[in-house]
């Protein structure tokens, strides 16, 4: 999913203090795309916290009826040095993007897209015909991972997985997306590839039940409550939040109040590279972020309609082009009056 709001704030993502207990980010909504596009609930990047191991993004949105709307409707736009992570809870996205990937993504199905040196995508509900209705409602979360320096240049890649390892445990339901997590003495490892320590998972847990998780005390955590009364090591997590766990521990538990307990755990090794966000950027410096910039705008020009459309030889350029999606690729927004410089991390 891209950021489409119209003056996006530079982010220095930096890992931040070790709290002794749960800390808890609060989300804010973000409209997407105009007064009537969808709104997300963003809990990172924030100032308090802007990186859990390499999960630098998190939004959070519905469940929205779009039984009689457009939808999700997100026109082709560029990425550099990340890992895009589509997850639903309910509903479906068609993705395309310009390595000719072509996708639909439904719930417990993990699209993962690899942005490297650059690449262009676009995300759009199905269209409802009287054959095949479009599923009524959407919902999910759109997360990104930052890429190492020595991976942010690879070639970009999209990768599909829709048998991801499941585990159920006394009525608890954990299924891991991304890196690998034990539950219950087995290790679950997704078959995505990553390129730093991470984990991701959806935990479902039914009203009053309890989930211990063995965990990489080398790891910081987040715990994304979707919705249901949670708790992490004693802590109340109230939906839309996010609660922190530092690095040290070995051991988190989840438990259910006298509802349902649906919610996304990652994790990852603290991520200690000096890192510059902006737009649908990740870069090590305001340069990169320039050149990025100035490369899309290359490959776009305006059209006799007053649209937006493709150079010719789009598709030989930085991002490529996305073929197949109805309208024209966004245009990056300005860039902010003032230079980006990332924060020296500490100890460094």
């Amino acid at each position: 999913m891209s950021n489409l709001e119209l003056r996006p704030a530079e982010r220095v993502c930096a890992v931040g203090d070790a709290p002794d207990d749960i800390e808890l980010l609060t989300s804010r909504e973000v409209p997407l795309g105009g007064p009537r596009a969808m709104t997300v609930r963003r809990t990172i990047p924030q100032r308090r916290r802007s990186l859990i191991g390499a999960w630098c993004f998190c939004d959070h949105y519905g469940p929205d009826d779009v039984s009689s709307s457009a939808g999700m409707q997100v026109p082709p736009h560029p990425h550099i040095g990340l890992q895009t992570v589509s997850w639903l809870f309910a509903g479906e996205i068609l993705h395309r993007d310009s390595v000719g990937s072509e996708q639909l993504v439904r719930p417990g199905e993990l699209n993962l897209m690899t942005a490297g040196h650059g690449i262009s995508h676009s995300e759009e509900s199905t269209p409802s015909t009287p054959d095949r209705p479009r599923p009524p409602t959407l919902h999910g979360v759109q997360l990104w991972t930052v890429l190492p320096s020595s991976d942010a240049g690879t070639a970009p890649r999209f990768d599909h997985h829709a048998d991801l390892p499941v585990a159920d445990v006394d009525g608890v339901r954990v299924q891991v997306f991304l890196g690998s997590l034990r539950v219950a003495g087995d290790l679950l490892a997704s078959p995505a590839r990553t390129y730093s320590p991470l984990v991701g998972a959806q935990l479902d847990l039914p009203a009053g039940s309890r989930l211990e998780l063995d965990v990489d005390p080398g790891f910081e955590h987040g715990l994304l409550v979707d919705a249901g009364e949670a708790t992490l090591e004693g802590t109340v997590v109230p939906p839309s939040e996010l609660a922190y766990a530092a690095p040290g521990r070995d051991r988190l538990v989840v438990t259910a109040g006298a509802e349902p307990v649906r919610a996304i755990l990652l994790g990852g090794a603290p991520f200690t590279e000096d890192v510059v966000m902006w737009w649908n950027f990740v870069g090590r410096s305001h340069e990169d972020v320039v050149a990025a910039r100035a490369d899309w705008s290359a490959q776009l020009t305006d059209l006799a309609d007053g649209s937006t459309g493709y150079v010719e030889g789009a598709e030989g350029r930085r991002f490529g082009r996305v073929d197949g999606y109805e309208g024209g690729p966004l245009r990056a927004p300005a860039l902010p009056d003032v230079r980006l410089k990332p924060r020296t991390q500490p100890g460094r």
